[in-house]
């Protein structure tokens, strides 16, 4: 996707190579004045409108930009302007127009008014991590829509479960629906890491609210509670606020009720929301008793667990056997490759079981793109002596970008004899989601695409 955002620049000739240079120059402000007759230098409008950006040369308006303290004056030519943003063009040539030398934009960054110049005047895109949600904002405010797009379009690539709840309160509110959905599917298929992020605790309480009442949160309720706690820490030192349990609850308000917190398990509810102080006596006390007792007390708190997500399942084999003298592991790899065709989260690996028996097996578990490890996890699972697959889970579910090999790995350890699949395919309809499959040089003990380990991978999507 980025690579449709960003194409690949073409060899520089001897004129572009003189734009970039005055782009470089101009980004600083340095305000050099052409050689004379540079108008010749360069054979598109382009080029000539690219000198331009950012240079006092010709310029018959000045923005003062950013918030006090952090302005920077920049040139501005009306009519390259008016020609980019049709909000340029009411303010200089509208009905209403006023003829100011000098205008004043507080709201916006420098840096991200930049960006946008930059795009209006050399057709360029240039966006940063650090900028691209200000510059979405400019984008918005002038109704520069394509560059809005590309914004939006960066954001969907570099789009995480670290960042994911701050990008969901922005996309409210620049109303960009599809950002919003692309949001909720991490924060719904990796729940636990988005509301363990730092960035959880930056949302504002209207996206607390939405999150905190979201029915498909892939998390335990415990995590959800925590990660309430520390947003209200947090909140409190943005109202300046004493740090105590009671502004906690305070700033909480009603989303405290919110937090499904009679689903949590026993342990969880006694060693931790119990003893966290947020709760009154009273309330802890009709929890215990929720828990307990064949009458159960009203609460405020919504008392039905979360939906979740439901695992899909991906199988790769048509038919499995097993031999006398197969499948042996001996601390070998099995692996595969395998590419989709949408983003899904990857949670875990169906394997199978022994052949001769109920056994136990101990098995790594890994997840790898173009030799980097993206999760990997070591457990272990009971298998009964059927030919069923057995679910072994990452800790975290692992994000999977489409069109992209990935190797799935595991190494098993325990009954050597076990069943094995046959008949593999190579591409494989599971829901809207189509899987291909190919063969892994990682793999150490006869896994293959026709046949071998690994039978399913289980993910959301």
């Amino acid at each position: 996707m980025a690579a449709d955002i960003f194409p690949r620049k073409k060899p520089a000739s001897s004129s572009s190579t003189t734009v970039q240079q005055y782009h470089q120059q101009n980004l600083s402000n340095n305000n050099l004045i052409p050689a004379p007759n540079w108008q010749g230098l360069y054979p598109t409008i382009r080029e000539r409108n690219a000198v331009m950006f950012n240079n006092d040369l010709m310029a018959d308006v000045h923005f003062v930009v950013g918030p006090p303290g952090g302005t920077q004056r920049l040139p501005g030519h009306k009519y390259v302007l008016a020609v980019g943003s049709s909000v340029f063009h009411a303010m200089f040539y509208g009905e209403l127009a006023e003829d100011k030398d000098e205008i004043r934009i507080p709201d916006v960054e420098p840096a991200a008014f930049l960006a946008m110049l930059k795009y209006i005047y050399c057709d360029e895109i240039d966006l940063a991590a650090d900028t691209v949600l200000a510059t979405l904002y400019a984008a918005k405010k002038y109704i520069v829509p394509h560059l809005a797009r590309a914004c939006v379009n960066f954001l969907e690539t570099s789009l995480s479960a670290k960042n994911a709840c701050v990008l969901l309160s922005q996309s409210c509110l620049f109303e960009e629906p599809d950002l919003t959905q692309r949001c909720w599917e991490v924060i719904d298929a990796q729940a636990e890491l988005a509301l363990k992020s730092e960035g959880f605790c930056d949302i504002d309480f209207q996206t607390l609210e939405s999150i905190l009442r979201r029915e498909t949160l892939n998390a335990k309720e415990i995590v959800v509670f925590e990660a309430a706690l520390n947003w209200a820490e947090v909140e409190c030192q943005r109202q300046d606020l004493a740090l105590s349990i009671e502004n906690k609850r305070k700033v909480l308000g009603k989303a405290l009720y919110l937090i499904r917190i009679p689903t949590m398990a026993l342990d969880d509810f006694a060693n931790g929301a119990a003893q966290s102080g947020v709760l009154t006596l009273n309330e802890t006390n009709d929890i215990f008793l929720w828990y307990t007792a064949a009458k159960k007390p009203e609460l405020q708190f919504v008392s039905k667990a979360r939906k979740g997500l439901v695992p899909q399942r991906c199988h790769r084999f048509q038919s499995c056997a097993y031999r006398s003298n197969q499948w042996r592991y001996r601390g070998r790899c099995d692996s595969i490759q395998f590419a989709v065709d949408k983003r899904v989260f990857i949670a875990g690996f169906g394997l199978y079981g022994s052949s001769c028996g109920s056994a136990e097996y101990s098995a790594k578990i890994e997840l790898k793109r173009q030799g980097v490890v993206l999760g990997q996890n070591l457990s272990k699972y009971f298998s009964d002596g059927s030919s069923n697959t057995f679910p072994v889970w990452f800790e975290y579910p692992v994000q999977i970008e489409p069109d992209t090999f990935y190797t799935a790995s595991v190494i098993l350890d325990g009954n050597e004899l076990s069943y094995f699949g046959q008949e593999g395919m190579t591409e494989v309809q599971c829901g809207k989601v189509t899987v291909q499959f190919q063969c892994s040089s990682d793999s150490t003990n006869g896994t293959g695409v026709q046949g071998g380990q690994i039978p399913e991978l289980i993910f959301y999507a």
